[in-house]
């Protein structure tokens, strides 16, 4: 039987992150993957492929660009689905090259096949015994397959087999307006997909600004996507269509489906009751703020244990966990302010509290702001829509929120966070100098709206 100081089971972004760090720090360690292709979600299934597909229909359909500079490109010939997928292979293929050769680089030991545990300290691959002095779970999630969805992984997906697709569907119906069903609207309706986008709430992407999320709603919409609300799915029957039939009794027919409402925690093969680890719903393993689970010696990080599921934060979760695992007094935790970013078609990112929230906390606040349409740079971009919106507390100007819809706003977050993070105040926010132009002039000119709205007059910029 082999013996390491840690065992860490998945190479996405949590598992790879935390292994390297643990042999940067010299001790020794394996690493498990049951999958032909290093990097997880982050690499294979999700995060880049998805990101990659948002930046290759923008290109392939001119949208920010038509009309722009007094001419259109157009493509010599209709753009195919090789096309398509063209970029998205080749970022995933160098991206998990990339994270299969930073656990070599570190002396990380890479067992591939299936992990199972025999007991709290032993992991069973291939018949092969492996014990962990430390052991941590960093398997990931997978989309949830409700009983009434046929998905054959040809017109009926998940949000992992619809990075396979070989033929642009004309018409497609997506199920869930969470960030992955908004994401591949966008994508598919930027393209000249026919997109019907089924929420069955009435607001999509609930976690963000409601006033944010009524704007995304109008660009979607403006770009061809058919939302229903409220609604939910009742049947789905493969025939030369497929047909849709919702709870409103309502029915369409659409060449492709997708199911993107949900994902369960990766754990079926790894025989948790057997070890009798603690589990939470859909399948992922509960834990405390060290992320150590209720066996001592046994960590989990990422998709794994739920919310948020993000790679960023993944990555840190594992770096944590293996702070507190071999004492190396660097990371003791996330920071409480994290931003979150939603690659649809336009951008959503935001960090701090919404309006809903501050009204809940009965917080004394004010609004703030700035749209891409009135800056400079913003119209050299030939930028139409979006905006920056500041949430600042009325008796101090503390900004509390900062909420971007708009060109790279995953990017224009960052300066936000540390807005949040700092408690900078308005008064603080305009007293910085930025290169000119830019798109960072919109937190300024939101400040100023913000404290034009706290004096009842306009203040001059």
């Amino acid at each position: 039987m082999k013996k390491y100081e840690l065992i860490v089971i998945g190479t996405g972004p949590a598992g790879e992150k935390a292994a390297v760090k643990a042999a940067y720090f010299g001790h020794k360690v394996a690493i498990i993957e049951k999958e032909v292709r290093f990097g997880g979600a982050e690499v294979v299934t999700g995060t880049l492929p998805s990101k990659t597909l948002k930046e290759t229909a923008l290109y392939f359909s001119g949208k920010y660009e038509k009309g722009l500079f007094g001419i259109d490109r157009d493509l010599k010939r209709e753009a195919s689905i090789e096309d398509f997928m063209y970029r998205k292979n080749y970022v995933t293929s160098a991206v998990e090259h990339e994270v299969e050769e930073n656990l070599k680089r570190h002396g990380v030991e890479i067992i591939k096949g299936t992990a199972t545990f025999q007991d709290p300290h032993t992991i069973v691959v291939n018949g092969e015994e492996y014990y962990g002095d430390y052991i941590i779970i960093a398997t990931g999630s997978y989309p949830f397959h409700p009983a009434n969805i046929p998905f054959d992984g040809k017109r009926v997906h998940d949000s992992d087999t619809i990075l396979q697709i070989t033929d642009f569907p004309h018409s497609l119906c997506v199920v869930g307006a969470g960030v992955i069903g908004c994401e591949y609207a966008t994508i598919f309706s930027t393209m000249g997909t026919e997109v019907s986008l089924v929420n069955d709430k009435d607001k999509i992407l609930s976690q963000i600004d409601r006033e944010v999320s009524s704007d995304l709603v109008t660009q979607m919409q403006s770009s061809g996507v058919n939302i229903y609300f409220n609604t939910t799915i009742e049947k789905v029957e493969l025939g030369e269509k497929i047909t849709v039939t919702l709870n409103s009794k309502q029915t369409f027919q659409v060449d492709m489906f997708l199911y993107a409402a949900g994902r369960s925690g990766h754990i079926k093969e790894l025989n948790c009751e057997k070890i009798g680890l603690a589990l939470g719903k859909r399948e992922t393993i509960l834990v405390n703020e060290q992320y150590q689970t209720n066996i001592p010696h046994i960590y989990a990080v990422g998709d794994v244990i739920g919310f948020p599921s993000l790679a960023s934060t993944s990555m840190d979760q594992g770096r944590v966990a293996v702070a507190y695992i071999f004492k190396t007094e660097d990371l003791k935790h996330l920071p409480t302010c994290l931003p979150y970013g939603i690659y649809t078609v336009p951008e959503v990112s935001m960090v701090g509290i919404t309006e809903e929230e501050a009204i809940a906390a009965k917080v004394p606040y004010l609004t703030g702001k700035a749209r891409y349409s009135d800056m400079a740079r913003g119209q050299i971009m030939g930028a139409k829509a979006g905006f920056l919106k500041l949430i600042f507390n009325k008796n101090d100007q503390t900004i509390l929120g900062v909420h971007i819809i708009g060109h790279i706003a995953s990017e224009l977050i960052h300066y936000g966070m540390t807005l949040v993070e700092d408690k900078k105040t308005l008064y603080q926010l305009i007293g910085q100098v930025f290169n000119y132009p830019t798109l960072h002039d919109l937190y300024k000119y939101a400040a100023y709206d913000g404290l034009s709205t706290l004096s009842g007059h306009r203040v001059k910029p």
